[in-house]
């Protein structure tokens, strides 16, 4: 195997901003932040959107939508358009 082309693959700590669940896993990013774990070893900290702990595909929570903005907006855009008038 050649050397000096794989990229480093170390423990990373991912942080879901939304929830603030944090896990420490193997990856091969390399985000500038850092955090101390619990273990006492400081690790890099990636800082996430979304993750497995509040994806609502994960956790069966279904966010409320309000369709009455959406009916609203289609309205606006298309008007009557479709309407057959007898």
């Amino acid at each position: 195997m050649k050397k000096n082309i794989h990229p480093d693959y170390d423990y990373v700590v991912f942080r879901d901003g939304s929830c603030g669940k944090t896990f420490r896993i193997r990856s091969t990013c390399k985000p500038t932040d850092t955090i101390v774990w619990e273990d006492g070893k400081t690790y890099p900290l990636m800082n996430l959107d979304v993750s497995s702990a509040s994806h609502p595909a994960y956790t069966d929570e279904q966010r409320k939508v309000s369709n009455e903005g959406r009916v609203a907006r289609f309205k606006q855009r298309f008007g009557n358009r479709g309407l057959k008038k007898d």
